[in-house]
């Protein structure tokens, strides 16, 4: 099951919806406020066809694969929105993981062009960039909920992580890269007088932030792109040569904690803290001890898995359309149909199940971080780069891409 819950919300993100058309869907299921609708389903069932005919699959052995998906299909929507949903619940923020896994993407794609790299999501994915990062979004939401509320109750001895280590130590060489975060004082289409003014503030946030004040705070109260406020301005990871000379000799000589700037870029003026910094070589153990953890207790925990989303299905309110099948359905739960007036027309336009905000142009332009933990399918292997130590009880698996190609990483 913990597999195949990987492989939907981590592959499987739905198609596009219909940009200027309104098309009517039918209501499969409702998940507390939220609903399944056929027209997911069958998104799914196509896409299960695609992955499998990737994986080489023909005749028989591919009609029982997409046969045995389909039977899961509905019990897996609601898994991962009761997953979503109790993230929301618990307050968890992953944007930055998001963040970083966009950037591992845009990099392998080898794509410097930040519109460039979202009509390329939009013609593999068939939906917009804004969609397809909402999906990823629950992607890790639902990882984050699995490793906060199942996986700290396994535990591995420490004897057989540090045995793990020791067998895979090549997995765990690493780039020299900089974790980043940053505020923008905007100078665009501004005067002479007001860029000076920019500046000033600049200088001014610079001194309060060495002073001590949160840097989250600063940014939130103070920056002026959007994107990296919804998360503390956080950056993704950096390698040299990812940014002007200057800039990288700065960050690169800086310390933990550090602050540098402002910088003065074609979007304004720009201070950063350095968050972490990682030289070049061997991950220690204790860097990665996390991320083995999550390895290794992964295999232990889909009983366990299993066990809490028949937990979460019987605090919720759920309820099934006659002819739709949830396989992990909990013991005694009623789920019928009982909102008997509104059998007709259990339709929902697929405008209303769209949520879509509008593109943001990113941080400089430049291409952000070093490379993604498994190749991208239909590109060349992207070598392994170790990210920051993480408590989550499961590992993201990167979405796959478009052929290798495209722009080299600009320059400032």
């Amino acid at each position: 099951m913990f597999r195949r819950l990987v492989v939907l919300i981590a592959a499987a993100l739905p198609a596009a919806l219909a940009q200027n058309t309104h098309v009517v869907e039918e209501i499969a299921a409702k998940v507390n406020g939220d609903m399944i609708t056929r027209g997911e389903l069958e998104d799914t069932r196509r896409q299960s066809e695609q992955r499998h005919r990737a994986e080489g699959l023909t005749g028989a052995r591919l009609t029982e694969a997409v046969r045995e998906d389909s039977a899961h299909a509905l019990s897996d929507q609601i898994d991962l929105l009761l997953l979503v949903q109790k993230g929301k619940d618990l307050g968890i923020s992953v944007d930055g993981d998001v963040t970083r896994e966009l950037a591992d993407m845009q990099v392998a794609w080898k794509i410097s062009d930040p519109d460039k790299f979202h009509e390329a999501i939009r013609q593999q994915y068939g939906m917009s960039f804004e969609e397809f990062r909402d999906k990823m979004r629950r992607q890790y939401l639902a990882q984050r909920v699995i490793g906060q509320e199942v996986g700290y109750r396994i535990q591995i001895p420490d004897a057989e992580l540090q045995k793990y280590y020791d067998e895979h130590k090549a997995e765990f060489v690493r780039k020299e890269q900089v974790f980043l975060s940053e505020i923008l004082i905007s100078t665009e289409g501004k005067s002479a007088q007001q860029v000076a003014t920019a500046e000033q503030k600049a200088k001014d946030l610079v001194a309060r932030a060495k002073k001590g004040e949160k840097f989250s705070d600063l940014v939130r109260d103070n920056s002026d792109d959007q994107e990296t406020v919804r998360n503390g301005g956080v950056l993704p990871p950096y390698q040299r040569g990812m940014m002007e000379k200057s800039w990288d000799d700065l960050v690169f000589a800086a310390k933990k904690g550090d602050i540098v700037g402002p910088l003065k870029g074609p979007l304004g003026f720009v201070i950063l803290r350095v968050d972490d910094r990682y030289e070049a070589g061997q991950a220690s153990f204790e860097e990665v001890r996390n991320e083995i953890n999550d390895r290794m207790a992964r295999p232990k925990m889909e009983p366990k898995i299993r066990e809490y989303l028949t937990t979460l299905r019987q605090e919720a309110f759920l309820e099934i359309k006659e002819g739709y099948t949830d396989a992990g359905q909990a013991p005694g739960k009623d789920t019928r149909w009982h909102d008997v007036a509104q059998l007709k027309p259990q339709t929902i336009t697929k405008e209303e199940v769209a949520a879509r905000t509008k593109q943001h142009k990113r941080f400089m332009n430049i291409v952000p971080i070093p490379g993604t933990e498994k190749p991208i399918v239909g590109s060349a292997p992207v070598e392994p780069a170790a990210k920051p130590a993480s408590n989550s009880g499961a590992a993201s698996t990167p979405p796959a891409g478009p052929p290798a190609g495209g722009d080299a990483p600009l320059k400032q």
